[in-house]
């Protein structure tokens, strides 16, 4: 990822409509597992300084994986708990995890196999995983150069690299359509005008409230009845059950 993008990263989290409004969505899908589900023990996987920790220490004990170092703030208050490093064989939480978060972190891998391995070791039998990832080649933009993107899913990828690993799918949905739409514009732009991506901002007030609650309201109006297109898809699987004893 962009060095810049990087340092502005906490304050386009904290504020920007966009992690506001898929923050809200996360939270929802969590608050439904929790009703269904034990969750003792959340990872949360490329969490940075454990933005979202505060949030899910309300349905569970939470740790993080973050490969990216140079985010990490050696006084942070959740950085006892975050591993400094990839989700791979060096990593062993500290017991195994119910629930498994990896939110915009699988596009980014040129491996995504050898994660979803990985996930598998540390979830309990049953235990769920739940992803969101940029979704459609289609809407590949400079957004996604500047991000480090290496590819965005469909739907029927995403589905079928789980379940190539033995998860089995609970939900696969698009979200975010408005700004499908949006980012689909911007490659036909692009396609005509190439641009130096820029790193993102947060947009003024106004714009801002009104970007925020137009994705609330689009999140409320279709639910899990998201239509076929989105510009980001979320997934919820489960880990394999454990196998039988030997006779």
């Amino acid at each position: 990822m962009d060095a810049a993008y990087l340092a502005a990263y906490e304050a386009l989290y904290r504020s920007h409509w966009w992690w506001r409004a898929r923050e809200a969505l996360l939270l929802r899908e969590i608050s439904a597992l929790s009703a269904e589900t034990t969750l003792s023990t959340i990872l949360d996987v490329g969490c940075g300084n454990g933005l979202f920790f505060p949030s899910l220490e309300r349905f569970a004990e939470t740790y993080g994986v973050e490969p990216v170092t140079e985010v990490l703030d050696p006084q942070g208050p959740y950085r006892a708990r975050i591993h400094a490093g990839p989700l791979d064989d060096t990593y062993t939480p500290p017991r195994p995890v119910d629930l498994l978060l990896a939110l915009d972190v699988i596009e980014h891998l040129t491996n995504p196999d050898a994660f979803l391995a990985s996930a598998k070791r540390v979830l309990r039998p049953g235990g769920v995983c739940l992803v969101t990832v940029p979704a459609l080649r289609l809407l590949w933009t400079a957004h996604d150069d500047l991000n480090g993107h290496v590819t965005r899913f469909s739907r029927s990828e995403l589905v079928s690299l789980f379940g190539r690993h033995g998860f089995a799918i609970v939900h696969a949905r698009y979200f975010f359509v408005l700004l499908a739409a949006a980012k689909l514009a911007t490659r036909f732009v692009e396609a005509w005008r190439p641009i130096t991506p820029q790193t993102p901002r947060v947009p003024p007030i106004f714009v801002n409230a009104l970007a925020r609650h137009a994705c609330l309201l689009e999140q409320r109006l279709l639910g899990r009845h998201a239509p076929g297109f989105g510009s980001s898809l979320l997934l919820i699987a489960t880990a394999p059950a454990a196998r039988p004893n030997a006779p």
